[in-house]
C-alpha cells in the first residue's frame, strides 16, 4: 500500500480546523466550492470539481470518524478509481498557537503517476486550508492553483 503524507501548521485553534474539515461549508471554503452533505459520523460529503463551468471530477466520502478538535477521517466511496476505498486522515494536535495537521491519504494500491499529481494537489489544498483559517480566504476549486495540463 502507498500513502500520501503532509504536515501543515496553521496558526489557529484545532477546533476551527476541525470545523473546516468536518462540515460541508468548511470543506467548500478550502477544497471544492460545490460541496454538500452531512456533518455527523456515518454521514457523507459530496464534492464536485469544475473548470470553466464543466465538471472535471466528483467524489463522495463517508465521514467515517469525527473526534472534535482531534481527528477527521473520510473514506472515499466514489471518485477516481484509485481513490475508492482509500482514506483521508486529518490528525490534529495543538502546539502553542498552531494546530498541526498531520494529513495522510491512505491505502493506494500502488504508486502511479496520478499518485504524484494527487500528492501535489493535496499540498495545494492544505495550503488553501491554511490560508482560509489564517486570512479568512481559501482557494477552493474552481479557484485553486493549477499544477499541470489536466483539466
Amino acid at each position: 500500500m502507498v500513502d500520501i503524507a503532509h504536515r501543515v501548521g496553521i496558526k489557529t485553534p484545532a477546533s476551527q480546523v476541525y470545523q473546516a474539515l468536518a462540515t460541508p461549508e468548511g470543506v467548500a471554503a478550502w477544497w471544492a466550492e460545490d460541496t454538500h452533505g452531512d456533518r455527523v459520523a456515518g454521514g457523507t460529503l459530496k464534492v464536485r470539481f469544475t473548470n470553466n463551468g464543466q465538471e472535471i471530477g466528483a467524489m463522495e466520502m463517508k465521514l467515517e470518524q469525527l473526534v472534535p478538535g482531534e481527528l477527521v477521517l473520510w473514506r472515499f466511496l466514489a471518485g477516481p478509481a484509485e481513490w475508492i476505498g482509500t482514506h483521508a486522515r486529518f490528525l490534529l494536535k495543538q502546539e502553542g498557537d498552531y494546530c498541526i495537521v498531520l494529513f495522510t491519504h491512505e491505502g493506494w494500491k500502488e504508486r502511479v503517476e496520478f499518485t504524484s499529481h494527487c500528492s501535489t494537489k493535496w499540498a495545494v489544498f492544505l495550503m488553501s486550508l491554511k490560508a482560509l483559517l489564517e486570512t479568512g480566504k481559501g482557494q477552493p476549486n474552481p479557484n485553486d492553483v493549477r499544477i499541470d495540463n489536466w483539466n
